[in-house]
């Protein structure tokens, strides 16, 4: 049996002009990412990426696409990136068996043919954030545990940015065909993530938000630097950011996120900075 997925749709920027706050939410957020013993996928067609969550409990779970994608498996042609933000599981690729801790994070070559995923404890499910990326070429499957990975301390806690940004699907770790991925958490008494803004106009992004409270809230800003929106977003939501649009946001308190990238190269400082006079 096949895994679902919703789809969303691309837009031009003249498209959202318009948008109510429902409609802008209903193409561009995901809301719920992780349902326990489910996989929750999302496809855009946004260059073609697809994302979601694998939550296993009482039994493990793999992702079952061919038919809806035209190939015989689900990574014939794709290549994978997954990141564990929830309690200690297993991931085992092609037989192969591997312990994944919270933060620990793959890379997952074109080709591979099976994937499964487990967690040590039912009560404490692993949390396997999952991102897929057309792929042209095999490269070698990765492990990229967090112990392993020096972060890029970024920002400053004078403008609100101080963070921490680990690198996973990145040149730094290992070779990928258009898919990079990595993790950022911001320090405590920062806010701001990506400000001053960027577009990307060769790669579009999703932003995976967590490690939030209940109660606290990050708005992400998006669409063009003259014509920004916002979406407002709580614990492992989700945002789409097609090429032309910006990704940033401002959260009540400290958090954490994801981001993943695709498009034409891998080149991570290949972006189009906006000057704050700019903004709108």
């Amino acid at each position: 049996m096949e895994t679902p997925y919703k789809t969303y749709y691309a837009h031009a920027p003249k498209d959202i002009e318009h948008f109510s706050t429902d409609e802008l939410r209903e193409d561009f957020l995901v809301e719920k990412i992780f349902e326990p013993g489910e996989i929750v996928l999302n496809y855009t067609h946004h260059d073609r990426m697809i994302f979601g969550g694998v939550t296993p409990t009482e039994k493990e779970l793999e992702i079952v696409l061919n038919k809806s994608l035209g190939v015989d498996y689900f990574l014939e042609r794709r290549e994978l990136g997954v990141i564990n933000i929830g309690g200690p599981g297993v991931i085992t690729i092609d037989g192969n068996e591997e312990p994944m801790k919270k933060q620990d994070g793959f890379y997952i070559g074109k080709e591979t043919k099976d994937v499964r995923f487990k967690s040590d404890d039912a009560s404490n499910p692993a949390k396997f954030y999952v991102v897929s990326t057309p792929a042209h070429k095999v490269y070698p499957t990765v492990k990229l545990a967090i112990d392993n990975i020096d972060p890029k301390v970024m920002g400053d806690a004078k403008t609100l940015n101080h963070r921490s940004i680990y690198q996973y699907v990145h040149p730094n770790q290992c070779e990928s065909c258009q898919l990079q991925m990595g993790y950022t958490i911001l320090s405590e008494g920062s806010a701001w993530n990506t400000m001053p803004a960027h577009t990307h106009e060769r790669r579009m992004e999703t932003y995976l938000y967590f490690d939030m409270a209940e109660d606290t809230r990050v708005m992400h800003f998006m669409g063009e630097p003259d014509a920004t929106k916002h979406l407002v977003m709580s614990n492992e939501q989700a945002a789409i950011s097609p090429s032309w649009s910006i990704h940033s946001g401002v959260g009540t308190s400290d958090y954490t996120f994801i981001w993943a990238m695709c498009g034409e190269n891998i080149t991570y400082e290949d972006m189009d900075h906006v000057d704050m006079k700019d903004l709108k």
